[in-house]
């Protein structure tokens, strides 16, 4: 007596409920298959079967099945809840019975594996490339920010404020994590309050993955094409060349670019001064402690030490004044904080060439600016107020006292 026919129709709607259950799986579960290679086993098995024909199909058919259902067991763990891998599962079940194959049976060879990646020349050049980073974390450029010191000096800060100072000595333009950069300044004449930069400072920290510690110093008649060491790019390692060096007119102005922090230096010299200009990314400007609190490019002068540029240059009639300021209204386009810095320079220091630092300045601020409404700075700074600076101080104890008579007023009204 033969064994009865089982009815498809239970064993349909449990295929379907399970398709159903896995489905839903599926929408809560997305990650569990992300390894899955079910779609590496359907390949071989479309390219081992695509010019099967002849006589000797059905074994070839069979091999190639063969093949199919052990690439299946040995992703079976990643494939747990994949719809494809059990669409697959079930249909060679199905061809193998339509074609008479046997379970056990010579298998098709295993493709070779996708050779790798190299991952780590990639992500070297990658980690040394910050624009290329940075892109791909964030999916967009990085925003960058712009600073310059010329003159007298005048200082533009990172925040597109603008400080004439006076600042003897030595004084940090940066001090972050990657990046040093001292300016040392001198009178620019005997008994004046107002000063040049005599010497630069430039030292690029180690980075491991890019560059050896570099240090770039530059000071009057004295402006370096290469490194202290003599080199002209960031050494030996992997990334070494997203740090260079670059004489772009000798003896007047050297580019450096680093490209591992997104960032690119000019240096100059006008007369008997030195400038230095700087577009970094934001990220890279702003990665410091608050020990490195003191920083010409982040806070700009302190209050103390700055200048009012229009206090020398206030007469119509003086011709000394008068003269400056055709001279450097036929240097700069508009007569903003750059031409107010270029007739303070020129008048205080009666040193024309004063007025090449300041176009340069003007020029080095249209390519690093990214944001062309933000180049010209028509705001004018003054000199530390002490007005200001005691309203600033007593602001919160006004702002204490406030809170106090709103605490006091809650018992009195109780």
């Amino acid at each position: 007596m033969g064994t009865p026919a089982r009815s498809g129709k239970p064993c349909r709607s449990t295929k379907v409920a399970f398709l159903l259950e896995t489905l839903v799986f599926l929408l809560f579960c997305r990650h569990v298959f992300t390894h899955c290679k079910i779609s590496r086993c359907n390949s071989e098995y479309l390219a081992a079967t695509q010019d099967v024909h002849g006589p000797s199909t059905n074994t070839a058919y069979c091999t190639a099945l063969r093949s199919y259902s052990r690439c299946t067991r040995r992703t079976a763990r990643t494939c747990r809840g994949n719809l494809a891998y059990h669409t697959a599962v079930y249909g060679i079940e199905d061809l193998m019975i339509q074609n008479n194959c046997s379970r056990e049976g010579p298998t098709s060879p295993p493709w070779p594996p996708a050779p790798e990646p190299n991952k780590q020349s990639f992500e070297s050049l990658d980690i040394c490339d910050y624009e290329k980073s940075y892109a791909h974390k964030h999916g967009r450029p990085p925003a960058y920010r712009h600073c310059a010191t010329f003159g007298d000096p005048h200082v533009r800060t990172f925040s597109d404020e603008f400080h004439t100072c006076r600042v003897e000595g030595s004084w940090p333009l940066l001090d972050n994590h990657y990046l040093f950069v001292q300016a040392t300044s001198h009178p620019i004449a005997e008994g004046s309050n107002a000063t040049a930069v005599g010497k630069l400072t430039i030292i690029f920290k180690d980075v491991k993955e890019c560059i050896d510690q570099k240090v770039y110093q530059a000071e009057i008649d004295d402006l370096p094409a290469a490194f202290a060491d003599g080199s002209t790019n960031g050494g030996e390692r992997p990334g070494g060349n997203s740090l260079a060096v670059r004489e772009r007119s000798p003896g007047r102005h050297v580019e450096i670019r680093a490209t591992y922090i997104g960032t690119t230096i000019a240096v100059r010299q006008a007369g008997q001064q030195l400038s230095f200009s700087i577009r970094a990314a934001e990220e890279v400007a702003f990665s410091f402690t608050e020990e490195q609190d003191l920083q010409l490019c982040v806070g700009g002068c302190p209050p103390s030490q700055r200048i009012s540029r229009s206090a020398c240059c206030h007469s119509g009639t003086d011709p000394v004044v008068e003269e400056a300021r055709h001279l450097c209204r036929g240097k700069l386009p508009a007569q903003d904080a750059y031409y107010q810095s270029c007739v303070f320079d020129v008048v205080t220091s009666g040193d024309a060439n004063f007025s090449l630092a300041a176009r340069d300045a003007f020029e080095d601020a249209r390519t690093f600016q990214a944001d062309f409404g933000k180049l010209r700075v028509f705001r004018t700074d003054a000199a530390s107020s002490p007005r200001g600076s005691l309203l600033l101080l007593l602001l919160p104890v006004a702002i204490s006292g406030l809170q106090w008579a709103f605490f006091m007023s809650l018992f009195t009204n109780c």
